[in-house]
């Protein structure tokens, strides 16, 4: 079933005229050609019809109508401004008007509510944006096997998520997703954040979260990449703090700030440990 039948479908289950439906959302007309399918809905345009008609996003299918915004270039720009940890200048570049490029495909939709989650999760403390846009990103790649990097990256961010807004259950299923096979996956370097987003899931509890990154470090040792190893020994020497383990701190905390002066990576500093 397509965006714009099942819209119809909903609305007209609950008896609800498009008028009413469209109200402080859209024109009638608007909404009149979203349901006929001639018009595909910007994301947040989306997101809040479904809001208003309680439509879950599990019951709907990205890939059937629903566009990216117009205004969203998911390239390497993006990636790199994640990569900086820039995450107000990334989100306003997906919502900029400015922005030239349209998201079609499929893939480019979900990297890019990969990304707008993430930059929400950064600077809206409210988590609800974060959460909706990752499940999204979630459900674009849930028929896609194996699954793809994206995909991966999507559930892991889910599982932060999921952890902060207080539902560890959904959290760990979302890890495991995200997880599972991972080192028998086709390696790309960004495979590497999985591991890291594990560890930052998993805050509370040091020795799990510790595994994590040490699972991580010898993933990326394994494939011959610097990528993520300073933020990964940063966040590991944080944990060696909380676990009375000064030696452990000193020894990660130099191997951090070796890497970052050897490749220049970028650390993210912010990682909300002390919150746990």
């Amino acid at each position: 079933m397509s965006l714009g039948e099942t819209l119809k479908k909903v609305r007209q289950q609950r008896g609800w005229t498009q008028q009413r439906v469209a109200t402080g959302l859209c024109s009638q007309s608007l909404l009149s050609a979203i349901e006929h399918d001639r018009y595909r809905p910007n994301a947040q345009l989306f997101m809040a019809l479904c809001r208003r008609l309680a439509i879950s996003l599990d019951q709907v299918s990205l890939a059937q109508g629903v566009t990216a915004s117009p205004t969203a270039a998911v390239n390497r720009h993006l990636e790199q401004l994640c990569n900086r940890h820039e995450y107000a200048a990334l989100r306003a570049d997906l919502l900029a008007p400015a922005t030239v490029a349209q998201v079609l495909t499929a893939a480019q939709t979900q990297a890019y509510y990969y990304y707008l989650g993430v930059a929400e999760f950064q600077v809206d403390p409210s988590l609800t944006a974060a959460g909706d846009h990752l499940r999204l990103a979630v459900n674009l790649g849930r028929r896609c096997q194996p699954l793809t990097t994206m995909t991966r990256l999507s559930w892991a961010a889910f599982a932060v998520v999921t952890q902060r807004q207080g539902r560890p259950q959904a959290a760990k299923r979302a890890l495991m997703q995200a997880t599972t096979g991972i080192e028998r996956a086709a390696y790309e370097k960004n495979l590497n954040i999985v591991f890291y987003l594990a560890a930052l899931m998993t805050c509370d509890q040091p020795a799990t979260a510790t595994h994590w990154l040490q699972r991580g470090i010898a993933f990326a040792t394994q494939h011959d990449t610097h990528y993520l190893l300073a933020n990964d020994y940063y966040l590991l020497a944080q944990l060696a703090a909380r676990q009375s383990d000064p030696a452990g701190q000193r020894d990660a905390w130099q191997k951090s700030q070796f890497l970052t002066d050897l490749f220049h990576e970028k650390v993210y500093r912010s990682t909300g440990l002390s919150e746990f």
